[in-house]
């Protein structure tokens, strides 16, 4: 169930569970969408909600906005708003960390590494065409089978914080046939750079994908149909 911007309870009937704090509850619920962007994070209302003081509530809080998750309202805290300008922001780092995880792994993978990629690239190709809500499943995946064989713990430890700000905050643009379609013909050519060990071929190919989907997203800006669907698409 997706809440309707404005004040919501997080659950019907919810305690902390003993395997999961309270900010666990509040991050699968932004990032599966049950909390929409927009929803008020009010203290006292958490706090009865789950039955606890406001302590680990302002601390669960603390740690969500530190990620770029919530913002500050004029009610309290929401569940952050995208507007255009900032997944815009988003790109333009996200394009440069991608780039250079694709360098680093044409340099440095193994063969188990290249053999995740290829799995990765087939299960995608495997994939029904009907299964859209798959196909932003596997291109994480796919991405980071990509950084990890970087084998750079910085770039992929950034790259993964830079996922999470946008994580329930914005719908995909792999729901698109054609955008997919691009994206695939695009991962494959990426993982044959990276095989050959291109390393300037990889950082290219990357660089293109991440601005094919940038300019995507542009197009789609300017139908307002695409910015009243409920969230702003990403990836």
């Amino acid at each position: 169930m997706r809440y309707a911007q404005g004040e919501v309870p997080v659950s019907e009937k919810s305690t902390v569970a003993e395997d999961a704090t309270l900010y666990d509850r509040l991050h699968a619920q932004i990032v599966d969408g049950q909390l929409a962007p927009g929803s008020v994070l009010v203290e006292g209302t958490l706090a009865r909600e789950y039955g606890v003081s406001r302590t680990p509530v302002r601390e669960a809080l603390s740690r969500l906005g530190h990620e770029g998750l919530i913002e500050r309202h004029e009610r309290g805290m929401r569940v952050r708003v995208l507007r255009p300008e900032d997944v815009l922001e988003i790109y333009e780092v996200r394009i440069a960390l991608e780039a250079a995880a694709a360098h680093a792994a044409a340099l440095r993978r193994t063969d188990l590494d290249l053999a995740r990629l290829r799995r990765s690239v087939g299960e995608m190709q495997a994939l029904e065409d009907d299964d859209t809500d798959g196909r932003p499943r596997l291109a994480h995946a796919f991405h980071f089978g990509l950084w990890a064989a970087s084998h750079n713990q910085t770039l992929l430890e950034t790259l993964e914080g830079v996922h999470r700000r946008v994580l329930g905050l914005a719908s995909t643009t792999l729901h698109y046939p054609e955008r997919w379609r691009v994206f695939l013909a695009e991962s494959v050519e990426l993982v044959e750079a990276v095989e050959a060990r291109d390393a300037d071929r990889a950082r290219e190919t990357s660089q293109r994908q991440m601005t094919n989907a940038r300019d995507f997203r542009v197009q789609l800006y300017s139908s307002s149909s695409a910015l009243d669907d409920g969230g702003l698409p990403f990836l």
